[in-house]
């Protein structure tokens, strides 16, 4: 596949996204092809870990090939986009739990689907141009791809503010927020992917760790547990408008921007993630509930229409300024009964 470049290369198993101009965008060709070929790695002893990188300098991978999904849902066909999500998030948990090293490599954009594939693994690299995010609230999406659950984990309520937000994330951020766990300089990727290749010895990359530069979270947590830590999307709102900071005026105006719906659901997702313990397939099913009925219910066919397909950057959201009900949050989050999310067995 030309978007997609899977092999063995000495101890490692090798995958490389090959679409650069595309920012690395994730086909269901490609998860599909990811998922087949861990699942081939998991049993061959010869594979001492997995290594994940990709061309370009701009991206990791951008997120998913959303034009699809699009296509099919204004045709009334909600099948092509459940079969996808469901999919996608069988192989984020079968990165997450797998029993081999998966080390990662993400310079510059890693959003969305890019991030339930390079922020799973054991070992997660970033550099000196990475930019990780969660953007799924400015096309009436959640966090999703198991983002939720490492929203939930986040200190002082970064979890909020970065899911409801979109606000993008340097290494140093994402490596205080949960979504990375080492500082590479980005010249020094080349040999040790080799080395990795070579000796099969993910302790390279820990050797390899240098400090980050301190990233704009950790000046922002008193803000983000002052703000964000409150019960409702509305408390949020007032809280923030209440704020006399730059980071309150700046916030509120991404909150303006993004669904309300898509962010009521957010807030209500992590909640529900730290009450019952975070597990990622807890995450991933409760994901799955919202997108299942995205199309259908959601904001997400015109979030799409206003910032890919007309550009016009002016979304008509569900419950634009005023309070969204909770019973349109509890209708999205619902349990899918027959439909639910289902996990294959353990293949390791």
């Amino acid at each position: 596949m030309s978007d997609i470049h899977i092999r063995n290369s000495g101890q490692a198993g090798r995958i490389t996204f090959t679409r650069p101009k595309a920012l690395n965008a994730m086909s269901y060709e490609m998860c599909m092809a990811i998922d087949a070929a861990m699942r081939d790695w998991a049993r061959d002893d010869t594979v001492k870990l997995v290594v994940i990188d990709a061309e370009g300098d701009k991206a990791f991978c951008a997120g998913g090939d959303i034009a699809e999904l699009y296509d099919t849902g204004t045709k009334g066909d909600y099948s092509y986009g459940r079969t996808f999500w469901r999919d996608e998030y069988r192989l984020n948990a079968l990165i997450f739990e797998y029993k081999k090293p998966v080390i990662s490599f993400m310079q510059g954009f890693t959003m969305g689907g890019g991030v339930g594939i390079g922020c799973h693994g054991t070992h997660r690299v970033v550099g000196e141009s990475s930019q990780i995010a969660m953007p799924e609230v400015g096309i009436g999406l959640v966090p999703d791809v198991g983002g939720s659950l490492m929203l939930s984990l986040a200190p002082d309520h970064l979890g909020e503010y970065l899911g409801m937000t979109a606000a993008r994330m340097g290494a140093d951020d994402a490596i205080l927020a949960g979504f990375a766990d080492y500082f590479i300089p980005q010249d020094q990727w080349p040999a040790l992917i080799s080395a990795l290749e070579e000796t099969g010895s993910a302790r390279l990359v820990e050797d390899a760790a240098k400090p980050a530069a301190e990233g704009k979270l950790r000046t922002v947590r008193e803000h983000t547990t002052r703000h964000f830590g409150k019960d409702s999307l509305e408390d949020i709102l007032a809280s923030l408008e209440a704020g006399d900071s730059e980071f309150a005026a700046a916030a509120l105006k991404s909150l303006k921007r993004n669904s309300p719906l898509s962010m009521a659901c957010t807030l209500e997702m992590l909640r529900r993630l730290r009450a019952d313990g975070p597990a990622i397939r807890r995450a991933l099913d409760l994901e799955y509930r919202y997108t299942f009925r995205a199309m259908e219910h959601s904001d997400f066919l015109e979030g799409i229409r206003a910032q890919i397909i007309d550009k016009d950057r002016n979304p008509q959201w569900q419950y634009a300024g005023e309070a969204v009900p909770p019973q349109a949050v509890e209708n999205m989050l619902a349990p899918l009964g027959a439909d639910a999310l289902t996990f294959e067995e353990d293949v390791q």
